[in-house]
């Protein structure tokens, strides 16, 4: 029957962030530039994009592309899917409490971290690499061949470095990111004229990294992700620094806990939010095409079913 709610592939969340991790790829590789760099860093944000340009050509801003994709297409299609999954089996058709959500979000995004590390360790490796001397780098000609290399050179323990940041931000970002999206989208289907749509989809991704705060106080907790994305890029940014420092090394070193306390003595408090202003601005785009793909993708995909069920049945009479 036309209208009735379907399960969705799995895959769905995954093919909707590598759309965006294209658009939004030279931020993602200028974030982690800045991120290696040691000491006091002088450069900003547009500096190191335009110097990136000049030095290494205006192509390299997407250096490690192919990673960046593997990595959403193992890390995102498990965290949303995930996400989603879990929503199903715990809801049972009802509607979930805050803490529930968060408890969906939170097992979703570390599963996903941790299936995502090998790509993410190959995607740091890929977009750092034209910052180090030439005979240091490593060039990847993919990521499918940088994961090959490191096994082989480094062996598969070395494709899991730095698993415990990765898993710790995962938790940190999809707990934000989709719990965030899936109460505003409540909200407003509640509380405003949109419907289910388009419309209601980008306004729901746009308000999950914006700082808005109209909703009725009789949502008590609305607020906690008004500032979400200004939140979770803060609250991420020391994780992903120390994540970015350890899987560039080449052999295993300090433990986290031991680069944290190096970092500080020797770069100040600073050093934990190095890449800080392009992480911010990537996130914002990388939300709103991440959620509004997806929707489209399951709106095709319900459409496409219905139209299915419905010639069976003409077919029949």
């Amino acid at each position: 029957m036309t209208g009735k709610k379907r399960s969705t592939p799995f895959y769905f969340g995954g093919a909707a962030s590598c759309v965006a991790a294209v658009v939004v790829h030279p931020f993602d590789l200028t974030k982690v530039r800045l991120q290696n760099t040691k000491g006091a860093c002088s450069q900003g944000m547009f500096s190191t994009m335009i110097k990136i340009a000049r030095t290494e050509g205006v192509l390299q801003l997407y250096a490690g592309l192919s990673a960046s994709i593997l990595r959403q297409a193992t890390y995102s299609t498990v965290r949303f899917g995930g996400y989603e999954k879990l929503k199903q089996h715990i809801g049972q058709g009802k509607d979930l409490s805050l803490l529930q959500l968060l408890f969906c979000s939170s097992t979703a995004g570390a599963i996903g971290g941790a299936c995502g590390n090998p790509a993410d360790v190959v995607n740091v490796r890929m977009q750092s690499d034209g910052q180090l001397p030439p005979q240091q780098r490593r060039n990847y000609k993919h990521a499918l061949d940088g994961v090959l290399r490191i096994a082989r050179e480094e062996g598969l323990p070395a494709l899991f470095r730095g698993v415990g940041p990765n898993v710790n931000r995962a938790i940190l970002m999809t707990s934000s990111q989709c719990v965030s999206y899936d109460t505003f989208k409540d909200l407003l289907l509640r509380y405003s004229p949109l419907q289910d749509g388009l419309a209601l989809h980008f306004s729901s991704s746009t308000l999950a990294v914006s700082a808005s705060f109209f909703f009725p106080s009789s949502q008590p907790y609305s607020f906690i992700f008004s500032f979400q994305g200004l939140v979770a890029t803060t609250v991420c940014s020391p994780v992903d620094v120390i994540k970015t420092r350890i899987m560039t090394a080449s052999t295993p070193g300090a433990s986290s806990l031991q680069i944290m306390a190096s970092m500080y003595r020797s770069e100040g408090l600073a050093s934990f939010f190095k890449g800080w202003t392009p992480a911010f601005i990537r996130l914002a785009p990388q939300t709103i095409i991440t959620f509004v793909v997806l929707e489209q993708f399951k709106k095709w995909h319900t459409s496409w079913h219905d139209q299915n069920d419905k010639q069976l049945v003409l077919a029949k009479i």
